[in-house]
């Protein structure tokens, strides 16, 4: 079996050394974000959200501003209509544009970047097309209230 550490490259062995030193027991996610960030040197950070997660990223940025730099872009960023984007005529409203909100953040120098309640495959476009570490705080989940964790819960009758 081949050496694991051979896997890591020496920013990603800094990565694992803050993410490390961020492990706030008892904390919640954000308080354990801040502290990587932190720890990680970085001073802009980018939120990624659905436009109607607009109030919670707002209260994200709120939240982060107090340390950072925050940049935010909803999914609708540059109002590209479907059917153009897609080349589908039969497709209808304004496409989200996860590859425009990378990019946005990208152009806005961002250290880190935020999925926050993208949907599925926005999501994952909007973590290939970033230039920089990508977290996620919120997936899209509708039936769930967006926990899909609530999925694997057994209900006690």
């Amino acid at each position: 079996m081949e050496n694991q550490k051979d896997l890591y490259s020496e920013s990603d062995l800094k990565v694992m050394r803050a993410a490390e030193d961020s492990l706030l027991m008892g904390k919640n996610r954000i308080e354990e974000l801040k502290l990587f960030a932190e720890n990680s040197g970085f001073k802009r950070i980018g939120i990624a959200h659905c436009v109607g997660m607009t109030r919670e990223a707002m209260s994200l940025k709120e939240r982060l501003s107090d340390r950072f730099e925050v940049f935010t872009v909803d999914c609708k960023y540059a109002k590209i209509p479907a059917a153009e984007l897609l080349d589908d005529e039969t497709v209808n409203g304004t496409s989200c544009n996860p590859a425009g909100q990378a990019d946005f953040l990208a152009k806005n120098n961002t250290d880190l970047n935020i999925s926050f309640g993208l949907c599925m495959g926005h999501d994952i476009m909007f973590n290939m097309k970033s230039k920089v570490p990508t977290t996620t705080l919120i997936v899209k989940d509708r039936e769930h209230k967006h926990n899909p964790y609530q999925e694997f819960v057994k209900k006690e009758d």
